[in-house]
């Protein structure tokens, strides 16, 4: 098992690994979309989608893989009525790469945020 965390990405803000690799996998934590400098959460519901993506872009990358190794993602999303549009907004992400995904609908998610990402990878 190896921790990765590299001075490009943003430090863990609990007890916790950003980053895991073992045996060629990555583990990735629950990203938030809150900016990694300044802390604050965009405005709007697309803002946040985009900013959970390039931080994940970032955390692949610095891991040594990227979003088309992505082998499953986890969304948790504070209000189900969400859904369409995450569904547009990762497919767009994504393109013709379709990785396993789950929506989970959850009660109010840390700082007000509208959702939560989590990955699963390979290097």
């Amino acid at each position: 098992m190896k921790i990765i965390q590299t001075e490009k990405m943003p430090k863990a803000a609990g007890h916790y690994s950003t980053v895991i690799e073992h045996q060629g996998l990555l583990y990735i934590s629950g990203q938030l979309p809150l900016d990694p400098i300044t802390r604050e959460k965009p405005d709007t519901f697309r803002e946040e989608v985009d900013l959970v993506f390039k931080k994940l872009d970032l955390l692949l990358k610095e891991a040594g893989s990227a979003r088309n190794q992505v082998l499953q993602m986890r969304i948790f999303l504070s209000d189900i009525a969400l859904w369409p549009e995450i569904n547009d907004l990762y497919a767009a992400f994504f393109g013709d790469h379709k990785p396993a995904r789950i929506v989970v609908p959850s009660p109010p998610l840390h700082y007000g945020c509208s959702l939560e990402i989590e990955a699963t990878a390979f290097v």
